[in-house]
């Protein structure tokens, strides 16, 4: 799947830029389902933000190999531990398969999507790939609402995303996960 990031090159890269702390780059890089390892932290909560047809971002679309104007299945979720929200997810499926090989998508309602995508076997993973987000970013303004629901208002932190895609039955999954800041000054993150 290397050709799936290659237009966005100059953005996500599969090594975390050296500027991050190593707890950034740790979870950047952890394998495996996320809502695991944020359960290690406490009892975490999927918050549905917004379910919906849309198209993809010009990103994605560039990485799903679609076309600019084809119709997605979209996905974004809060992950909150103990009530604090961690990460503002961003899923995204061709819309054919929402309603094919990754329909179950549509009915996970507040279960996470790791649900889906670490029981069966026949789904595999392209390498993760990481970005600091620009306030530009649709995900940056996701992340802020999330965390301006929880506290009021952040200044503009600094966030960082990392996104890969899962295959299932030849059927593209794009998930983007944005690391919030209230992850990093949570006591156990190491």
């Amino acid at each position: 799947m290397r050709h799936a990031y290659d237009a966005a090159r100059a953005r996500w890269r599969v090594r975390p830029k050296a500027l991050l702390t190593r707890a950034q780059k740790d979870w950047l890089t952890r394998s495996g389902s996320l809502t695991r390892h944020l359960g290690k932290l406490g009892l975490v909560e999927v918050r549905v933000v917004r379910e919906a047809v849309d198209l993809a971002w010009r990103d994605e679309a560039a990485c799903l190999g679609l076309t600019a104007r084809e119709p997605v299945w979209v996905r974004e979720v809060v992950l909150s531990v103990d009530g604090v929200p961690f990460v503002a997810a961003h899923s995204v499926a061709p819309l054919p398969a929402s309603y094919g090989v990754w329909r179950a998508m549509r009915a996970l309602g507040t279960r996470p999507l790791a649900e889906l995508l670490y029981a069966d076997p026949t789904v595999s993973r392209s390498p993760l790939v990481s970005c600091l987000l620009t306030a530009r970013a649709p995900l940056y303004r996701c992340a802020q609402a999330a965390l301006a629901s929880h506290s009021g208002s952040y200044a503009h932190p600094r966030l960082v995303a990392r996104r890969s895609i899962f295959m299932r039955a030849g059927a593209p999954l794009m998930v983007t996960e944005c690391f919030l800041p209230t992850l990093w000054s949570h006591k156990r993150i190491e």
